[in-house]
C-alpha cells in the first residue's frame, strides 16, 4: 500500500518561496511518475507540475513555469516542489500524487493511481 505525505505548506508573502515535499511509504517509486497538483476554492484540481521516473523529464502547467521546479530523490523516495516568487493565485492545497502505470510525464488526474492528503499554500497580498 502506497502512502504518499506532503509537508511544506504554509502562508506566505506575494513573492515569497516555499519548498513542498512528498514521502513515499509502502514501496518504492523510483520507476514512477511523480506529480504536483492543486485545488483552489471552489475549482477543479489542476495539474502543477510532474517528473518522469529518474528526473529527466518535466513538465509544468504555464502558469508556474520559470517559477516553480520540480525534482526527486529517489534515495529517499520523495519528490519535492520548490515554489519561487508567489502569486495570490497560487493558494490551493497542494497535492502529491504516483502513478503505478506511468514512469513518463503525464498531465492528467487519472492517470495518477495515489495521492497524498494534501498541504495548504496560502499566498498574502
Amino acid at each position: 500500500q502506497v502512502q504518499l505525505v506532503e509537508s511544506g505548506g504554509g502562508l506566505v508573502q506575494v513573492g515569497g518561496s516555499l519548498r513542498l515535499s512528498c514521502a513515499a511509504s509502502g514501496r518504492t517509486l523510483s520507476s514512477n511518475l511523480m506529480g504536483w497538483f492543486r485545488q483552489a476554492p471552489g475549482k477543479e484540481r489542476e495539474f502543477v507540475a510532474a517528473i518522469s521516473w529518474n528526473g529527466g523529464r518535466t513538465a509544468y502547467t504555464d502558469s508556474v513555469k520559470g517559477r516553480f521546479t520540480i525534482s526527486r530523490d529517489n534515495a529517499k523516495n520523495t519528490v519535492y516542489l520548490q515554489m519561487n516568487s508567489l502569486k495570490p493565485g497560487d493558494t490551493a492545497v497542494y497535492f502529491c500524487a504516483a502513478s503505478l502505470y506511468f514512469s513518463s510525464v503525464r498531465r492528467t488526474a487519472p492517470e495518477y493511481t495515489h495521492w497524498g492528503q494534501g498541504t495548504q499554500v496560502t499566498v498574502s497580498s
